[in-house]
């Protein structure tokens, strides 16, 4: 229960050595440290991409072989990520999650407020 609690508290005690990232479950930073050494054990047999993980290089493989597995309830659109399919679903709800702190504009999805920040920072 105790580490399940930093994913919550935002805690984040492991720390990556080499670059000083850091995680909030040691099982994660056990399956970035590879990225330092290139020890990826899994690779993509169309492309030959290499990953640390094989849960990264089973969705990723999704890219090549056009598989959406993630359909939409409202219109049907269909995804290959899980993630890709629930930022969609926002769109139907009118919900948008990530708020600018300067205008209070509010956006579906967290990289068009980055881009939105720009604005008040004269970039």
């Amino acid at each position: 229960m105790a580490k399940h609690r930093h994913i919550h508290s935002g805690e984040r005690p492991f720390c990556c050595l080499v670059c000083n990232k850091t995680f909030t479950l040691k099982s994660n930073l056990t399956k970035h440290k590879p990225l330092h050494s290139g020890d990826f054990p899994y690779f993509c047999e169309v492309c030959g991409k290499k990953f640390v993980g094989k849960s990264h290089m089973v969705r990723y493989q999704r890219l090549h072989s056009g598989e959406r597995q993630y359909s939409c309830d409202v219109c049907s659109k269909a995804f290959n990520q899980k993630s890709n399919l629930i930022t969609h679903k926002l769109s139907h709800s009118g919900d948008r999650p990530y708020c600018c702190d300067k205008c209070n504009k509010a956006f579906i999805h967290k990289i068009s407020m980055i881009r939105h920040l720009r604005i008040h920072s004269g970039e």
